[in-house]
């Protein structure tokens, strides 16, 4: 019975090899001399000179909030371009299938030009 559960563990440990294996080579390999540029904080090749707490422009996390969703609609749109052979073969799904996806788009249109009126995409 363990015998079948032996490729999972070699999994597994190649895997776990793959992840640790490079991490332990550049610690060993790697020439390690720290000096204060390099230690200094990184904020766009600039030095910072604000507190860390201050406040963003909602612009940010609306253009972050667009972005995730119209990435989304690839995780719709990928499954239902995989089964579209299976949905053209079916006499009942045919145009049922294509109504669902042209709706899904549709949808998707109107909030881009929403968001596109509203001027979330305009950037001063």
């Amino acid at each position: 019975m363990l015998e079948n559960y032996f490729p999972v563990l070699v999994f597994i440990l190649v895997g776990l090899a793959f992840g640790v294996a490079p991490i332990v080579m550049g610690r060993l390999i790697a020439p390690h001399r720290p000096d204060s540029e390099k230690l200094s904080p990184f904020e766009c090749g600039f030095e910072p000179f604000e507190d860390a707490r201050m406040k963003f422009d909602v612009r940010y996390y609306l253009l972050a909030i667009l972005f995730i969703i119209f990435d989304l609609e690839i995780a719709f749109l990928l499954p239902w371009a995989t089964i579209l052979r299976e949905i053209a073969g079916t006499e009942s799904l045919r145009l049922f299938g294509f109504f669902e996806m042209f709706v899904f788009l549709g949808i998707l249109v109107i909030g881009y030009i929403w968001v596109w009126k509203k001027g979330a995409l305009d950037w001063e």
